[in-house]
């Protein structure tokens, strides 16, 4: 259940971070107001999580969940920039949370 979490985490720290985007510096009151919303529900499903992940494991898979998310949204939704070197280490990003899952001993 705890990766189930995990991966929740990090679905709503990637909507933290497009909400912040889309606040427009907190002077845009729904996304601000939404942004608050996910980033507590992130960290909510980030301590779940953490009661049968080490927190090392957990913490890293989160931000590489979320690291990996917003890029995405940045160049689907935002514009931002598609180049072969990005691609790459968004894999090698990718290919390191999935060593993660597999090294990790779940926590008793």
């Amino acid at each position: 259940m705890g990766w189930l979490y995990l991966t929740m985490a990090g679905v709503f720290e990637v909507c933290v971070t497009s909400m912040l985007k889309l606040s427009d510096g907190f002077t845009k009151f729904w996304p601000s107001v939404i942004f608050i919303v996910f980033s507590l529900l992130s960290l909510g499903f980030l301590n779940l999580a953490m009661k049968s992940i080490p927190l090392g494991t957990a913490y890293a898979v989160w931000t590489g969940i979320g690291a990996f998310g917003t890029v995405t949204v940045g160049i689907l939704f935002f514009g931002d920039a598609v180049d072969a070197s990005r691609l790459f280490f968004l894999i090698t990003l990718i290919v390191s949370i999935i060593g993660l899952k597999f090294v990790s001993e779940a926590v008793a």
